[in-house]
């Protein structure tokens, strides 16, 4: 299993309990796909360094988890689809 972390913004007009629960549902996903939670980082509200796609801030959260690689494909293209992702990234932190 490798380690990865997911860093997700979600869009600044949701509610806050929305987002968690949106993140919840993201870890439990990963989770359904044999992926181990080992830290949920939920920054709150943040400004950007530079405007994305006409937004000046959103809601960070950061899901840190070990996994195969083949378990992220499924939650990659759900949050590329998703209108209340403004943006997410896989990383190996390695």
């Amino acid at each position: 299993m490798r380690t990865y972390e997911l860093m997700t913004i979600f869009r600044p007009e949701m509610a806050e309990t929305d987002v968690r629960t949106e993140v919840d549902r993201v870890a439990g996903a990963l989770t359904e796909r044999g992926a181990e939670i080992t830290k949920n980082d939920f920054w709150g509200k943040r400004r950007f360094a530079y405007e994305i796609n006409h937004l000046t801030e959103g809601y960070y959260s950061v899901l840190e988890f070990q996994s195969e690689p083949a378990a992220i494909v499924d939650i990659d293209r759900a949050l590329s689809l998703s209108d209340q992702v403004v943006r997410h990234k896989f990383i190996r932190p390695d």
